[in-house]
């Protein structure tokens, strides 16, 4: 038998310290396991769950290593370019062989054209890089921002887009020496840029041959020319 002191310790309140004591401790194991189901299954990029699905996404999206619908644009250019000019007529052009001064822009001094020329002969055969503008690879915009920088310290837009905001429109019967023509091979404005010659002849960086020459009487540039701006008057 406890005495009655003993008793008394043993009574109500020692009873219901341990049985708080106890409640208390299967309530902070129950938080437990709940913060320890929240960790696992809420952090979203170490799930598995989460992770299957960056995978999935970046597969589906491949690096952007060119223009938009450039593979597009590559295959119609190459399947509807019906006339163009002769390798050696474009490595006589690249050579300095012919000065284009039957349509000569007046504003533009004999000297500076002659750099300019060289400019753009000095690029030929360069393989089209997307946001490229040196001798490692170049694209459109790229080349004719580098044509005009270094022969005539213009310096142009970035894009083919902003360049078709530069300068003042010409007619395509008035072309002249130098006048950057763009066309539209994207589906977007202004989406190709070149730089006129004469005779028809215009230099560009080419989504399938890189740097060349190509002739305004070719169907695919005929069907997808938009418009001319002259950036030296």
């Amino acid at each position: 038998m406890l005495s009655k002191q003993a008793l008394r310790r043993a009574g109500p309140c020692h009873n219901e310290s341990t049985f708080f004591n106890v409640g208390r401790q299967r309530i902070l194991l129950v938080i437990s396991i709940v913060l320890a189901v929240f960790v696992l299954e809420g952090c979203g990029g170490s799930s598995p769950r989460f992770r299957s699905q960056e995978k999935k996404s970046s597969s589906a999206t491949p690096p952007h290593h060119g223009p938009r619908f450039s593979s597009k644009e590559a295959e119609e250019e190459v399947k509807e370019t019906d006339k163009k000019p002769e390798k050696k007529e474009i490595e006589h052009i690249a050579k300095g062989g012919r000065d284009f001064r039957k349509e000569k822009n007046a504003a533009i001094k004999p000297l500076d054209q002659s750099k300019m020329m060289r400019e753009i002969s000095k690029y030929m055969g360069v393989s089209y890089v997307h946001g490229g503008s040196s001798v490692d690879g170049m694209d459109c915009s790229g080349y004719t921002m580098t044509v005009y920088k270094n022969s005539m310290d213009i310096l142009l837009p970035r894009s083919s887009y902003e360049q078709s905001k530069k300068g003042t429109a010409v007619e395509l019967s008035e072309l002249k020496f130098g006048d950057l023509i763009f066309f539209n091979t994207t589906g977007e404005s202004a989406s190709h840029v070149g730089l006129y010659l004469g005779d028809d002849l215009f230099a560009h960086a080419s989504v399938s041959l890189g740097v060349t020459i190509s002739s305004l009487q070719s169907t695919y540039y005929v069907k997808r020319y938009e418009c001319a701006r002259r950036i030296v008057e």
